[in-house]
């Protein structure tokens, strides 16, 4: 079922999952570490190879605009396309440590979200980009049974795949860490031109995005790069897109630097507002995020992941009868 993600290259065969566009010699592997050139084709090596399995609050993406209160069943693998010093998932993004010892197919994971009635199957933990092959092979079989899709990327995948992803994927969650290309480059191992990319193709392809972005202290918190990525958000995806801000915790290379405190965020927050944006959450920091109307209605309360308080009907607004923008059950 496996759609090619390979064509021939300078040196040996080009991976064509993310923008590093990896030209791989006869028995090795691409930057990720997990796709490989064996005997004249590019194999996957974490296909099927399971290292997390949870069902999930959908808001826990997060995804706050998306099929609210509905149940993910949530996976991943191992590798990544980046190497995030702060990585909060490094023991399975860092790893090249695959487990053979067991394979679960896509029908298996399929079938799993059907049992536990699961509205949607994220794949999330590590980038799901590194193992496209797998995840899409699920989802095919997930549109079937009437389960949405869901990525959370770093938004580096390739532009074959954000083309293959507009018939699959019903949501995405991207993580825009930075506005400066060079922070991408040295720290990441990434782009930042093609993640910018990758944002506007998924808001042009009609896939539902939100954003997220992981607030740093001395790393991405001045109000110059803050007011740069809001601003890329409002004009350029559209001010109705949902913004994410995330307080940092010290994990994995960069233990040393402080969490992030509430003042940094709300300094976040209020940048945002000020450029336009109608939608700001803050995470990792123990309060509340409504989602208000433009009529001033709160139409949805949540407690951490937990939604308390929903008076939506469908989509629009009790008071106003306005739409709010999203996917909705």
């Amino acid at each position: 079922m496996t759609t090619k993600f390979y064509k021939e290259g300078k040196r040996g065969l080009v991976c064509l999952l993310c923008r590093h566009y990896c030209d791989i010699k006869e028995n090795q592997v691409g930057f990720c570490k997990v796709n490989k050139n064996i005997n004249g084709r590019v194999e996957n090596l974490v296909y099927g190879r399971v290292s997390a399995l949870n069902l999930d609050p959908i808001e826990k993406k997060p995804l706050y605009h998306f099929m609210p209160s509905s149940v993910s069943l949530s996976l991943g693998t191992v590798g990544c396309n980046f190497r995030c010093p702060f990585c909060q998932n490094y023991s399975i993004s860092q790893s090249s440590d695959i487990d053979n010892s067991s394979l679960i197919s896509p029908s298996e994971v399929v079938g799993l979200a059907v049992k536990y009635h699961a509205k949607s199957i994220s794949y999330t933990y590590n980038e799901p980009t590194i193992f496209y092959p797998y995840l899409r092979d699920i989802a095919i079989l997930a549109k079937e049974e009437g389960i949405k899709n869901v990525m959370v990327s770093n938004g580096f995948e390739s532009v074959e795949v954000l083309e293959d992803m507009k018939s699959l994927i019903d949501a995405v969650n991207v993580d825009l860490k930075s506005f400066k290309d060079e922070y991408y480059k040295k720290v990441l191992k990434g782009g930042l031109d093609g993640v910018l990319d990758t944002l506007k193709r998924l808001k042009e392809s009609g896939i539902w995005l939100e954003v997220t972005t992981l607030v740093i202290p001395t790393k991405n918190d001045s109000e110059e790069e803050i007011k740069k990525i809001a601003s890329f958000i409002a004009n350029d995806l559209g001010n109705d897109t949902p913004w994410h801000i995330s307080a940092f915790h010290p994990d994995f290379k960069e233990r040393e630097l402080p969490r992030t405190g509430f003042e940094s965020l709300k300094r976040a927050y209020d940048i945002g507002k000020e450029e336009g944006l109608k939608y700001i959450y803050m995470g990792n920091i123990g309060v509340e995020n409504p989602t208000f109307c433009d009529c001033g209605e709160i139409l949805i309360k949540r407690v951490g992941f937990e939604v308390v308080y929903n008076v939506l009907n469908g989509n629009k607004c009790p008071n106003c009868a306005k739409e709010l923008e999203g996917v909705f059950i």
